[in-house]
């Protein structure tokens, strides 16, 4: 028997990356797929990619109108989610004097405005037993120099992580979040950073890593499949880093 077998997972930022990885191992283990992102075609490559049973909606997470889509598409195909995966975010970094408040709204709405009503709209459908997960990420730890913002919306997730595993316990729900440390995916390139500057940003991190190189979306997939199944069943408010000992060592 497959870790998932029947479950029904829901991902946002499913279409690339990390969630993208998450997504193909979850139907590996068996579960019905619910990928959400912001643009169409890339959604329609990653569900050929993922195989199987993939429902696809079109919805950007900083606006509540497109988590009520999310959640209306999950209630009419399946009425139900027992696994919710909050991954959908994203990263500027720049000195503290650079930033405009353009990017820093954008940030916090899709990074912690986005995960809080996320799981708020999927409550209804979340039933004893679920699972939520939440993207992290090193970066709220490190004290990174020009990642202020970023680091912020991120440190502010996992405190959600931590205070929604105290109030949704009566109601059976396991919320707990995956740190990734330095991470091979598409992120890397929409930082607004020249190509030159994403690849010194790259070589400067690794250098960072105990383990000398920067992770796969995979290697934070599988932790993914371990949150989402039973054989996490008594760990609750937790944050597991995947990242190479960055935050550890």
């Amino acid at each position: 028997m497959k870790k998932l077998d029947g479950k029904v997972a829901v991902i946002t930022g499913g279409n690339s990356g990390i969630g993208l990885a998450t997504a193909i191992e979850f139907a590996r283990e068996g579960a019905k797929v619910v990928i959400s992102g912001r643009d169409v075609k890339t959604l329609e490559t990653a569900a050929k990619q993922i195989g199987g049973e993939v429902l696809t909606v079109v919805s950007d997470v900083s606006r509540l109108t497109d988590i009520d889509k999310l959640i209306s598409a999950v209630t009419q195909k399946y009425g139900r989610i027992d696994v919710l995966y909050v991954n959908a975010g994203v990263a500027k970094f720049a000195p503290l004097e650079s930033f405009t408040e353009a990017q820093f709204d954008e940030m916090v709405n899709i990074n912690f405005k986005g995960a809080f009503f996320t799981v708020q709209k999927a409550l209804p459908l979340l039933k004893k037993g679920a699972s939520v997960i939440f993207t992290t990420s090193a970066a709220n730890e490190l004290g990174m120099a020009t990642s202020s913002i970023y680091a912020g919306t991120k440190a502010a997730v996992r405190s959600l992580a931590r205070t929604l595993s105290g109030e949704l316990l009566v109601k059976g729900i396991r919320v707990n979040a995956i740190s990734p440390g330095p991470i091979q995916t598409p992120i890397f390139g929409r930082m607004g950073m020249s190509k030159e500057q994403a690849g010194e940003m790259a070589k400067n991190i690794t250098s960072m890593v105990p383990l000398g190189r920067i992770g796969t979306s995979e290697e934070v997939a599988r932790v993914a499949v371990f949150l989402a199944s039973s054989d996490s069943s008594f760990m609750l408010g937790t944050e597991i880093p995947v990242d190479g000992g960055v935050s550890q060592l």
